[in-house]
């Protein structure tokens, strides 16, 4: 993982087309703002996770369907 430090209205990119910059702090919250291409799906870890988890739920669904057909 890289660490950097930043300050209030600095930024970082990852790559060319992708900009964080923080917002805001107060105490112990970060406020972050995020410019990405449309194509580029940002999400909150908790969400990104049940993402994941529906997707793999669905997936093992289509496994058990697919193989009830085959036979």
């Amino acid at each position: 993982m890289l660490v950097l430090t930043r300050k209030r209205d600095e930024s970082i990119f990852i790559g060319d087309d992708i900009r964080i910059t923080v917002v805001d702090v107060r105490g112990d919250q970060v406020k972050i703002g995020i410019d990405a291409p449309r194509h580029v799906p940002v999400h909150r870890e908790e969400v990104y996770k049940e993402i994941q988890e529906e997707a793999r739920q669905a997936d093992a669904g289509t496994d058990t369907e697919e193989s009830v057909v085959r036979y």
